[in-house]
């Protein structure tokens, strides 16, 4: 337990003088019924009908004032307590295939707008991190519940070159782990290192792609790593089977969206894949992707529960000695 202003604590000092005050109002007591005694003033008096109990409302009182000057230096108590929090880390594909216009106006823009709407409904609880990926992934935003933040990365957000998934995984991963689980941009030749045994059941990451895969890493060995760690992975197909023409570099080229990529690797980490053909169907996702409730320990200030109970332990020993003595200790 911890406190906020300790120095309150002092207060209870002032605890051994009321109760060294009270003995001394016994012993006074007890010479002068010795006297009527001695004056052969023998009386069933109140105090030896009750015996012991007459104690009880003064022990009550002083203990009703010990825990009030306790809770003055506002103590803190480390409570677990189920929380709503996580890590969600939308990981955005930028590739040139993104400015296709199967989806009004454009792919990337439909899967921004739909972002927005879902950073907006998030509670402070939950830090959202964006992740851009093309031929390599990077870190654009890291993890925080500022949504001025979060927006103007999106923003930021354009086509560029080709695709790795699996780049998009791993840089997604290095920020839930908080360290490398990969190197960001890797060749053919890289090797996946070997996934930290950590497990991190409240992050999520939000793949938003077209599924169109053509440089390494092979993503399922992404996804692996994710399954390893307990991320979960969910995919959201962004664009139509039917595909759409792009004028590349005055090449006309077909992009379609791949679902079975994007449904293998949901599957593979517990996620779930969605097929979003239009922004509605993008926010009713994001909708229903909420993180774990999860048992934190908190600091919690209980100087009101301990305040509560030094009133009640107060009036129970006053209503006591109105009931005995017709008057407060």
């Amino acid at each position: 337990m911890s406190f906020i202003w300790p120095v309150m604590l002092l207060s209870l000092l002032v605890v051994p003088v009321f109760a060294l005050f009270y003995v001394l109002l016994q012993r006074r007591r007890r010479k002068i019924a010795v006297s009527y005694t001695s004056l052969g003033l023998h009386q069933a008096t109140l105090g030896r009908q009750l015996g012991k109990r007459r104690h009880l409302p003064p022990a009550l009182f002083l203990i009703g004032l010990t825990t009030l000057m306790f809770a003055l230096a506002r103590p803190q108590a480390v409570v677990s307590m189920p929380v709503r929090e996580g890590i969600i880390i939308l990981a955005f594909d930028v590739s040139g295939s993104m400015a296709a216009d199967d989806l009004k106006p454009t792919r990337m823009e439909a899967a921004k707008q739909a972002a927005r709407d879902f950073v907006q409904r998030q509670s402070s609880s939950i830090q959202v991190g964006i992740v851009a990926f093309s031929d390599s992934g990077f870190v654009v935003q890291p993890p925080t519940n500022d949504p001025g933040a979060i927006f103007a990365t999106i923003n930021r957000l354009s086509p560029q070159r080709g695709t790795s998934i699996a780049e998009g995984i791993f840089a997604s991963l290095n920020v839930i782990a908080g360290k490398p689980v990969q190197a960001i941009g890797s060749d053919n030749n890289t090797e996946t290192a070997p996934a930290p045994q950590v497990s991190h059941e409240n992050a999520v990451i939000l793949l938003l792609t077209d599924g169109e895969n053509n440089i390494p890493p092979d993503p399922f060995e992404a996804a692996q790593t994710a399954a390893d760690l307990n991320v979960r992975i969910y995919s959201v197909g962004i664009g139509s089977a039917a595909g759409s023409i792009l004028n590349i570099d005055g090449f006309n080229i077909l992009t379609q969206l791949d679902e079975a990529a994007l449904q293998g690797i949901a599957k593979l980490t517990g996620g779930a894949y969605y097929n979003a053909q239009n922004e509605e169907d993008l926010r009713s996702i994001y909708e229903n992707l909420v993180p774990h409730l999860v048992i934190k320990d908190e600091n919690i200030e209980v100087t009101s529960l301990l305040a509560g109970a030094s009133l009640l332990i107060l009036l129970v020993g006053g209503v006591f000695s109105f009931m005995w003595f017709n008057r407060l200790p």
